[in-house]
């Protein structure tokens, strides 16, 4: 088989909004009492992580929009996952801080968002799930730094929304 026949065999765009529907639906049920779900989950992780200096940081580095980003936080400060700060270097910007319940709600998300994801990549070994994992990243990465959009349009998007 040619290496032009096996590209067009795979069919990547099939495979990937099926995987991204089954993905969706996991992570749905997994997340479903986090304010915002799956965009709570990535919020909430970047907040502990603590890489971004600014609310407008975690926005352009998530890739949503600043003014929805404003509701998805107020919605995770009044669970009581995360709190605003006055920034030490700029006292014009907002830091956005984790609460003690929100680092310790992320382990627990965490293993569900896990578990999750091995039940959508069940036909996988668990090295090959790694790898498409990594692979799926960088691919990822790239596009995102060569076309800085909104990824979660781009999701919506392939979602048929």
């Amino acid at each position: 088989m040619s290496a032009t026949t096996e590209q067009h065999d795979s069919d990547l765009g099939w495979s990937l909004g099926v995987l991204l529907r089954a993905y969706e639906r996991a992570l749905t049920s997994a997340l479903g009492d986090l304010p915002h779900g799956y965009r709570g989950y990535q919020l909430l992780r970047e907040v502990v992580r603590g890489s971004q200096p600014s609310q407008l940081a975690l926005a352009g580095h998530l890739g949503i929009d600043r003014t929805v980003m404003t509701y998805l936080i107020d919605d995770l400060v009044a669970a009581g996952l995360v709190e605003r700060r006055v920034a030490e270097a700029d006292r014009r910007q907002r830091r956005v801080v984790p609460t003690a319940d929100g680092t310790a709600r992320l382990g627990d998300l965490e293993h569900r968002v896990d578990a999750a994801e091995d039940v959508v990549l069940a036909a996988l070994a668990p090295d090959d799930r790694r790898t498409v994992g990594l692979l799926l990243r960088r691919a990822a990465c790239e596009y995102r730094d060569a076309d800085p959009g909104d990824p979660c349009t781009v999701v919506e998007h392939a979602l048929g929304r």
